[in-house]
């Protein structure tokens, strides 16, 4: 069965969704980070995806307070990113409370330091990130296009013991339009022992059915929960069932 992690955004200490991760089309939701964690908690949810958007581009932790915020007061298994680019970075999301961080820029502009991470830390507690736009791995909040295509960029760091790949359609995000189901289970048909984690388009249910029945590990999924299109515990309860 499918793995659902819900999904916070962060700008200014807030909720927000993008759409495409264009920071020009923020949707800003009057809600609590840790209240709305905790009330993922309270329906079941054990795991939980944070990304700090305003760190990501100012390129270091912005938003460790509310990391520390939900992790302090909730039992959720929490992955954090956004922004993490040195050592100090990954040192204070895994003091304010991450159970894991998601790395997508220092993958391709620095991976001698993300090798560095995974000796350090456990390839199991890093999450690689793999942003992708046109084929291609985009970086820095998805604002620059690198030269790596998707696959090569997940066969490299398989090398170095990563499993755990959040792969995010950027067409689709936060657009509500679907997944790119095709996409997720062609990257699964050729690596088949990852751990991949879905993002990116999800509007409903049946989506999430629909990725389940394709094999896919795990899903994240955001505005379609503060847009009113998924109930959070009509889905807990068709997972559990």
């Amino acid at each position: 069965m499918i793995e659902l992690i819900p999904a916070i955004d962060l700008y200014n200490g807030r909720c927000v969704r993008l759409t495409k991760g264009d920071y020009d089309l923020r949707t800003t939701y009057d809600a609590d980070p840790a209240a709305i964690a905790a009330e993922f908690e309270r329906l079941g949810y054990r795991r939980l995806h944070m990304v700090d958007l305003n760190g990501a581009e100012s390129k270091h932790i912005v938003n460790a307070d509310v990391l520390r915020a939900v992790a302090t007061t909730t039992n959720l298994t929490v992955d954090f990113g956004g922004g993490i680019k040195t050592d100090e970075d990954i040192e204070t999301a895994f003091n304010c409370g991450a159970a894991m961080v998601t790395v997508g820029s220092v993958a391709v502009t620095r991976p001698d330091l993300l090798r560095s991470w995974t000796a350090r830390y456990g390839a199991d507690r890093i999450i690689l990130g793999a942003d992708v736009r046109n084929g291609m791995i985009a970086i820095n909040g998805w604002r620059e296009d690198s030269p790596l295509k998707l696959k090569d960029f997940i066969a490299s760091w398989m090398e170095h013991g990563i499993r755990n790949i959040l792969c995010t359609d950027i067409s689709r995000d936060g657009t509500l339009k679907g997944p790119a189901t095709d996409l997720y289970r062609e990257v699964m048909e050729t690596f088949p022992d990852l751990h991949l984690i879905a993002s990116g388009g999800v509007s409903d249910i049946d989506d999430i059915k629909a990725l389940n029945a394709a094999g896919i590990p795990a899903v994240v999924f955001g505005k379609a929960i503060y847009e009113g299109k998924i109930n959070m515990k009509e889905l807990w309860d068709w997972q559990n069932a």
